[in-house]
């Protein structure tokens, strides 16, 4: 059935010509929104704050580059995590420490895919002589999600779509230069609309047969 399909990619070219990215799903179905790619090329223009958290030690900005997308679409959510001065968070890969971490609840009408987190920074704890890998000042993390296609979600939703709620925590052990505090975690929300696929027919005189 999809043998000689046209698969859908796209490039990022700058004013000289040259290809700066390129995006090619393996699946048909599967591609980012426009806000995705702005998202994945600029993070800082491509989302949208929806919800801001006080958190222990840290504020949290929540946001997401669509707030609607249909079947087989992908979407992106931000944490926006900004620290105060002289305090610090561990990065994934620390050792007997909390690294930071975006844990979402899984829910049918959506597929969990890849996270990213930035580049961390080493510190020296020289009370202890040891190097362990932090995050300081603002830095972001983001979450990649699709839309499921399946045959159950798309009969779920309806004339008008279903206005989902997207779930989870933010866990994390602060510390500034003299106390570390206990690791903490943070809840954390989304709402996301799945709107239908648009399956009418185009009229007879304009199909090709």
């Amino acid at each position: 059935m999809v043998k000689g399909f046209a698969r859908p990619g796209y490039f990022f070219i700058d004013a000289r010509g040259v290809i700066r990215e390129k995006f090619f799903e393996p699946r048909y179905r599967e591609r980012l929104t426009g806000n995705g790619f702005i998202a994945q090329l600029f993070p800082e223009l491509g989302q949208e704050v929806t919800a801001t958290v006080e958190a222990p030690h840290l504020q949290l900005a929540l946001e997401q580059s669509d707030k609607s997308g249909i079947p087989g679409t992908r979407t992106t959510l931000v944490a926006e995590v900004r620290l105060p001065p002289d305090v610090h968070v561990y990065a994934p890969g620390a050792q007997g420490y909390r690294p930071i971490k975006l844990v979402l609840d899984p829910i049918p009408e959506l597929e969990i895919k890849g996270s990213g987190y930035p580049a961390s920074q080493t510190l020296f704890l020289p009370a202890i002589k040891e190097k362990v890998p932090v995050f300081e000042g603002t830095f972001r993390i983001t979450q990649d999600l699709k839309i499921n296609a399946s045959t159950d979600v798309i009969r779920s939703l309806g004339k008008d779509g279903k206005l989902v709620t997207i779930s989870g925590h933010l866990e994390y052990q602060a510390c500034d230069k003299t106390v570390c505090f206990p690791p903490t975690s943070v809840p954390v929300t989304w709402q996301f609309q799945i709107v239908p696929l648009d399956i009418v027919r185009a009229p007879d005189n304009i199909r090709h047969k």
